[in-house]
């Protein structure tokens, strides 16, 4: 049975440019800025910081922005896409990571224009190329949102 080695602090965290290297997203959709706290196959917090330039605060809502929910729960897969990529060493040409499952998803207080998320995304089950998360967006120490979900890589053309 073979032990990874722990990981030293330099590389839990991720910054914006291996994202674009790990997942697909771009802007306006890509809605992780980076991540910390990484942990192969185990866990990873992704960082989301809202500001009202975000093109879905035009429509949700002028008045009283608030960030529409399956957004939130898209950082959150996004966040598990880059823990899998990571974990798995993904070659992403060819390949992409779908977003195949969504339970018990629960929205709990809105997340508005200048707050930061952190997305916290931890491994429930891996076999192969799927795993089974559970995710939480948090806003200071609140929960804004929360879901199980699972993502699998799918060869693409």
């Amino acid at each position: 049975m073979s032990r990874k080695a722990p990981v030293s602090q330099g590389e839990t965290d991720i910054d914006i440019t291996e994202i674009l290297r790990r997942i697909p997203h771009r802007y306006p959709f890509l809605l992780v800025d980076r991540a910390e706290d990484y942990r192969p196959s185990q866990s990873i917090v992704g960082i989301k910081c809202v500001t009202v330039n975000e093109p879905f605060f035009q429509g949700h809502f002028p008045d009283y922005p608030v960030m529409p929910g399956v957004l939130i729960v898209e950082a959150l897969a996004q966040s598990g896409a880059v823990l899998m990529s990571k974990s798995l060493d993904v070659d992403v040409r060819g390949k992409t990571i779908f977003f195949v499952s969504l339970d018990n998803c629960r929205f709990r207080q809105p997340v508005r224009p200048g707050n930061v998320l952190r997305l916290c995304v931890e491994v429930l089950r891996a076999r192969g190329d799927l795993f089974k998360f559970r995710g939480r967006a948090m806003v200071d120490d609140k929960v804004a949102a929360e879901a199980e979900f699972a993502a699998m890589v799918v060869e693409t053309p």
